[in-house]
């Protein structure tokens, strides 16, 4: 079963954790100093917010899987489209270890499609446990938005992740 993802970027943590715990009527499912994850059944969503120094709104959606199987099925489908399709495999993001695929939408939204392997107990962290630099693993986006434009190819599609 899939589960929708949303990742907000926010300024006052605190604030945000009780406006969404009021909203969801549900207190946090993982919190930190810097991030707090709510791992909802009704509706069915995975919905995280940091505050590590990004910009505050929407910073990316995804589609959470429960299995490799599921995830190798996502990937063929984001394979069918016009775009890049960035591939990371056991990478360390968001107090969790996970094998995803990142695409880009036409507006310049990122989205990961991702299995969840373990939890981390540092935001990003590697294997030796050293955290990276960055506020945040969301790839540079594949699609570049231009004023008056349709979105455009960017130059670089090079990872800005942890």
């Amino acid at each position: 079963m899939k589960r929708l993802h949303v990742h907000v970027a926010v300024d006052n943590l605190a604030a945000s954790i009780q406006f969404y715990s009021t909203v969801f009527a549900s207190e946090p499912t993982v919190q930190k100093s810097d991030y707090a994850k709510w791992m909802l059944d009704d509706p069915r969503v995975n919905f995280a917010i940091s505050a590590r120094g990004a910009e505050p709104g929407l910073n990316h959606l995804g589609v959470q899987v429960e299995s490799a199987e599921e995830l190798a099925e996502m990937n063929e489908r984001l394979q069918k489209l016009e775009g890049d399709v960035i591939e990371e495999m056991g990478t360390a993001c968001c107090y969790a270890k996970s094998d995803k695929y990142w695409a880009t939408d036409p507006t310049g939204i990122a989205w990961e499609t991702y299995h969840t392997l373990d939890s981390i107990p540092v935001f990003g962290a590697s294997d030796d446990g050293a955290a990276h630099a960055g506020g945040c693993c969301v790839p540079e986006p594949t699609v570049a938005k231009v004023s008056g434009c349709i979105p455009v190819k960017a130059t670089s599609a090079e990872s800005g992740c942890c």
